[in-house]
Parts: structure tokens; sequence; C-alpha cells
């Protein structure tokens, strides 16, 4: 007999919740074969059998929360599994919100749709939709590739039987000592607690440690007119390859080319030491529905800006379908966090432990700037570069940010 154990699928990871059973009890399994799929701290994996046999006993329900190392399967050669007892069931949800024509019942989030396709959903929204006991397969996701978020789930709630205040109409009036719970079911309470993900409390369990760190800020602008006209002309030459950089490219190779010269920066805090890296991994921040994540491009000033926008577009997409392998999240030696894009003209980056710096970045914003003696207007971005003061000094953390801005104001030393 073999155990199945919960696997440590990530560096952080102390516990993983077993989303889906992809496999029954009794079923066959061979090496290689997806037993199931499990949160993590940073995204959700696939749980592959490493040997073979038959899937005697289903130690863990759906949806619980398992430390890593603890027995959750076990998988033998057939002739325990009748006697064996079947997985403990997970706590039932309240009675299933039904739309006209919808079934009472509700299968659990995440299993296949009718279909047989895998509906694709974030943890957050899973655990609204088992809350409020609704069938996932009944609604159609909004979020990338059709992916299902916490919202498509709460205007599924709203919507059935005619929303809250249906369900209210249909009750009777409540006593003086259950005025709250009347408030929670029409719709008027005050508050709501929304439980942690996984991604969310190991987000903030990074946040706290980042926060131990004496961080100082150094923000530099840039004329960005010569890096935007540089972009356009790089998309020109790519469109033939059906290929395009955004600037978050652009930033990555800039800084992975100027952390050539700079290689304090592109080092860790190690407790007792400082770790300097020979090998420089760029990390973009991606926002997800409930956390944030960190796809790394390894190598990246080894790489081409064409390997770079293909690489980081590949990573967030999976980063957002919650199916990054750790390797794709785990060993960063330096940061980018661009809100640009959201209309943010300047911020301040939390570094990403153990890393000794993140850069911020916002929007191109028009600017009056004075050229050859004449006011002009001129596209310029903020710059924000956060330091660890345990890792680096003032100097040391000035002088890379120079060189950086004069790399993007001379886009040419981006691609030689």
């Amino acid at each position: 007999m073999a155990d199945v154990l919960m696997p440590r699928l990530s560096d952080t990871m102390a516990e993983g919740v077993l989303s889906h059973w992809l496999k029954k009890q009794g079923d066959p399994v061979r090496k290689g074969d997806v037993l199931a799929e499990i949160e993590t701290d940073k995204a959700t994996m696939e749980l592959e059998a490493y040997d073979e046999g038959v899937l005697e006993r289903l130690l863990v329900p759906e949806g619980a929360t398992v430390p890593i190392g603890q027995l959750i399967a076990v998988i033998g050669d057939g002739h325990h599994a009748a006697a064996a007892p079947a997985a403990p069931p997970a706590p039932a949800p309240p009675p299933a919100v039904r739309g006209p024509g919808k079934p009472a019942t509700a299968p659990a989030p995440g299993t296949l749709a009718a279909a047989g396709t895998q509906i694709r959903t974030s943890p957050l929204a899973r655990k609204i939709a088992r809350s409020h006991g609704i069938d996932l397969a009944t609604i159609t996701g909004t979020g990338p590739g059709g992916r299902i978020v916490r919202a498509d789930v709460e205007a599924a709630a709203a919507s059935a039987e005619g929303g809250p205040a249906a369900v209210a109409a249909a009750s009777p009036p409540p006593g003086p000592g259950q005025a709250a719970a009347a408030a929670a079911t029409d719709g008027q309470a005050d508050d709501e607690e929304v439980p942690l993900t996984a991604v969310r409390r190991i987000t903030a369990s990074r946040l706290t440690e980042s926060a131990a760190a004496p961080h100082f800020y150094l923000t530099g602008v840039i004329d960005a007119g010569p890096l935007l006209a540089f972009r356009a002309e790089a998309n020109d030459r790519l469109a033939a390859a059906g290929a395009k950089a955004s600037v978050t490219d652009l930033l990555v190779r800039a800084c992975a080319v100027t952390l050539r010269g700079h290689p304090q920066v592109n080092s860790s805090w190690g407790g007792d030491k400082i770790i300097l890296h020979r090998r420089i991994h760029v990390g973009v921040a991606v926002a997800l529905d409930d956390g944030l994540i960190v796809p790394v491009i390894r190598d990246a000033d080894r790489k081409s800006l064409r390997e770079i926008a293909a690489e980081a577009r590949v990573l967030a997409e999976r980063a957002r379908a919650g199916k990054l392998a750790p390797q794709e999240f785990t060993g960063g030696t330096f940061t980018i966090s661009n809100l640009g894009m959201f209309g943010v003209d300047h911020f301040t980056a939390v570094i990403n432990p153990p890393e000794a710096a993140i850069l911020a970045v916002g929007a191109a914003t028009e600017e009056p700037v004075i050229r050859d003696g004449q006011l002009a207007g001129r596209p310029t971005i903020k710059l924000t570069l956060s330091i660890d003061h345990r890792v680096l000094d003032g100097a040391t953390a000035a002088a890379f940010l120079r060189d950086l801005k004069d790399t993007l104001q001379e886009p040419l030393r981006i691609v030689i």
C-alpha cells in the first residue's frame, strides 16, 4: 500500500485546500494520473500519483484545509477498497438558491460541467457559491477565458428567487432577538465576513514580513517619449510574428540589463548575510481576484524583448487561471509593479521579501517641460524604487535608478 500525503507545492506553503477530487474511491490509478486539485498559497495545482494500484481510501473531503505531510488518501491493490470508509463529507451547504427552472441541488463547486469540461473559477468564487448553495454550472463567467469570479456568483445569488428581498418576504416577521438575523436576510446587514483565501492569507503574511524591513524610497521621472516611440516601432516589427510588447515588457528588459552593472541591487537579505545573485530573475506583480502573485521571468537579461513579451503573456494567463507551477513564481531577484494601466500616477510598492528592491511604475502623463528654451508638453513616467536598507545604501540604489532612467530614455540600450 502507498500513502498519499499533502505535498509541499511551494516554498511558502504550510497547508493546502483540497479543492476537488478528480479520482473516486475504487478507481484504478497509474503513475502520473491527477488525483486531485490542491489550492496552495500561490495557485491551484494538480496532485499527481507516484504509485500504481487502486485508490482504496479518500481521507479528506473536498474543501478541507490540510497541513503538509498529512495523509489524505491510500493507494493499494484493491482488496481493501470495498471495506474502506469513504472520505468524510464536507459540511453541508445551505439550501440551494434556485432560479426559475433550476434544480434544487447543486453539485460541489469545481466539479465537471455536463459537457465534460472543467468549470474555471476563482477560489473565492467557489467558497461564495458553496455558502449560497449555487450550482456553478449555471453561471456564465465574465473573468479571463470565461472564468467565474466573485462578482458573477454574487450576481447569481442576488437574482435567484427575485433576490434577497423575496427571501425576506417569504419569512415570518422576526422577534426582538432576531433583528440581526433579519437584517442579514433582507440584505441590510452593515458588515459582511469574507473568508480568507489561501492566496490572501499568504499575501498578508508576506506583507507583514516585508514591514519588518527598513524601507527607504527613491523617485525619479523619465521623459517617456523615446520609450513609447520605441515600443510603437518594435510592435510594428513584431506584428509580423503575431507578437506585441507592453511597457512592462520593456521595463523587465531594461531592469535586467541595468542590474548587470549593479549586482548589489540584484541581491537578497539572508538574515545573517546578504546573498548576491549571479543570475537575474525579474518578477512582475499580477493582480488576481483574491490576491497578488508574482510570476518570474528567469534570466531576463539573456532574453530578447520578443522572448520576454511572449513569456510574460503566458505567465500572466497561467497566473489568472491559477495554473502556475512553483518554479514559475519563486526564486525572483527583483520585482516590478506597474499600475500605470489603472491611471495611477505615482505610488510606493512593498518589497517582496527576501528581495532587496522593487520598482513601482506609474502611468505616462503629459507634463510641461522646458525643451530648447521652449515650454512643451511631454509624456513622463514616475519610477519609485523601494529598497531594503539592510541590504543597500542610498548611494548604491540611487546609482541604479539613475542608470535605469538613462536606459529607458535611450531605449536602444534595452536591446543592445
